[in-house]
């Protein structure tokens, strides 16, 4: 019997211009709008009206347009730093799912240092004391998966993600747990009720007229040239890219592999623990659930930007304003659910992998394929 061959084959195309992926994106993202207005017509809403509150945040017409950008601001810092951090690690080609847990590590040891020492110190050094808690919590707590990895060759992937798990559920511990020691807590509450933050402990903010500008901005824009400069004018970025690459030609180059993928992790779990200080000092208040799925978003950051520290912060921004604009004009149409913005971002996110892969690779018959 002869061995029945497959009908098409997949093929690398030559390299293609960056204009052309360019508009093959642009095209991926206005299908992704279109199939998602068929869903918003089907459920009775206009979908131009939709998108133009949802791309505007409802911004025109708001007796206090600043309150919207304060908000938005809380949400696009912690998913553009943990987009930054995860792509230091997958440049490694370590698959640090762990983002939600080393968040949730961060945010909780930076409340400890705020309930602790809140009252003793002067806001800056407050701020400055939760970022460094907030780091060293989720650093601490990636470099255990890191270390698993490096000394007995453990699956980052399902390590990770199980420490996801039990850093929520070690937080929500602390949320239902009502008992004298629980310093969390306010005692005031007959239900288990987290204690808001000492008025030192909550993020700074730079006054512009009505606007605050909240500081963790200012800082996360720094930390994108940082990373950039880290990734491309630094032997241990170049080191990054070699391990990556192939972990054997590092060690034939000389290079200490298990030493790179230890410091890189740390860094790239200390940055995501750091957004997680940053988010429950700008919030004042600890929460049960504090990421707003900010781990999980952030791996579709990093890869629709392929990466790229600007393309992050491009599509950090993009993917904010999907998330916040939906939830926005959702409060006008009691049809829509605030999660349509997951499912409108599942759907860009798809049709944009397909506009990638047809950009790089191409479908051709069997009898072209041997010609």
């Amino acid at each position: 019997m002869k061995n029945r061959q497959p009908l098409f084959h997949v093929v690398k195309r030559e390299s293609g211009s960056p204009g052309r992926q360019a508009l093959a994106y642009v095209a991926a993202v206005a299908l992704a709008l279109a199939v998602g207005a068929v869903l918003l017509a089907v459920q009775g809403v206009e979908p131009l009206t939709f998108y133009k509150q949802m791309l505007t945040m409802g911004i025109p017409g708001s007796r206090y347009p600043w309150r919207a950008v304060e908000n938005f601001i809380k949400l696009f810092v912690p998913l553009l730093i943990v987009s930054l951090a995860l792509a230091l690690a997958f440049k490694m080609r370590f698959w640090n799912i762990g983002g939600e847990g080393q968040f949730i590590m961060g945010a909780f040891w930076a409340g400890v240092a705020a309930m602790k020492l809140g009252e003793t110190l002067p806001r800056p050094a407050m701020v400055l004391v939760m970022a460094v808690a907030g780091a060293l919590g989720g650093g601490v707590y990636g470099l255990f998966a890191a270390a698993l990895k490096v000394r007995f060759g453990t699956n980052e992937t399902l390590l990770t993600l199980m420490l996801n798990y039990i850093a929520l559920y070690f937080l929500q511990f602390f949320a239902e747990t009502k008992a004298g020691w629980n310093f969390f807590l306010d005692p005031q509450s007959a239900r288990p009720k987290f204690a808001k933050f000492p008025a030192s402990a909550q993020m700074i903010t730079i006054p512009i007229g009505p606007f605050n500008l909240n500081l963790s901005l200012v800082i996360a824009l720094a930390l994108c040239a940082l990373i950039f400069a880290y990734l491309n004018y630094t032997k241990r970025g170049y080191e990054i890219a070699v391990v990556g690459d192939s972990p054997n030609t590092a060690r034939y180059a000389g290079m200490k592999v298990g030493k790179i993928v230890l410091r890189t992790i740390f860094l790239s779990a200390a940055l995501i623990g750091m957004a997680g200080a940053f988010h429950v000092s700008s919030a004042g208040v600890m929460s049960a659930s504090p990421t707003n799925d900010v781990g999980w978003t952030g791996i579709v950051v990093a890869w629709l930007a392929k990466l790229n520290t600007a393309g992050i912060l491009v599509a950090a921004l993009l993917i904010t304003v999907l998330q916040f604009g939906c939830q926005t004009a959702s409060t006008t149409y009691p049809a829509i659910d605030a999660n349509f913005a997951n499912l409108l971002q599942g759907v860009i996110l798809f049709i944009v992998l397909a506009a990638d892969f047809f950009t790089r690779f191409k479908l051709v018959r069997r009898k072209e394929a041997a010609k």
